[in-house]
């Protein structure tokens, strides 16, 4: 089974790659593409979800994002104008939900060996 760190990390990677397909998907690209985009973006979706269990703000706002682009039952606006404005929303929540999910760094202190300071001159021959 993987650790939480190695799932995170992997959620992380997954979200990087949703938004970079987003961006790409503004350019003119064939209609493959958008089935690649529809079930990568999918999965991104929901591992950011099972990611985000306890925040409803981000379930809410990734099971909209699930239902969109959804490759069983696909929903279609027919333009491309239409689907921009999405793109660059839907990628930028992935790069939020990252930047604000981001693990914390825990400082570890570790237990220093306390000199004991002599001085020449309290020494005795």
């Amino acid at each position: 089974m993987l650790d939480k760190k190695t799932t995170h990390n992997i959620s992380r990677i997954i979200s990087v790659c949703c938004a970079l397909l987003l961006l790409i998907a503004l350019f003119h690209a064939p209609r493959e593409y958008y089935w690649l985009l529809r079930t990568v973006v999918s999965i991104g979706a929901l591992l950011v979800i099972i990611q985000n269990v306890t925040n409803p703000y981000w379930v809410v706002l990734f099971a909209i994002v699930l239902i969109l682009f959804n490759p069983i039952f696909p929903i279609y606006l027919y333009k491309k104008l239409l689907w921009m404005p999405i793109d660059i929303i839907v990628g930028t929540l992935f790069l939020i939900e990252i930047i604000i999910n981001r693990p914390k760094k825990v400082k570890v202190l570790t237990p220093t060996k306390k000199e004991t300071k002599t001085y020449e001159r309290d020494r005795t021959i």
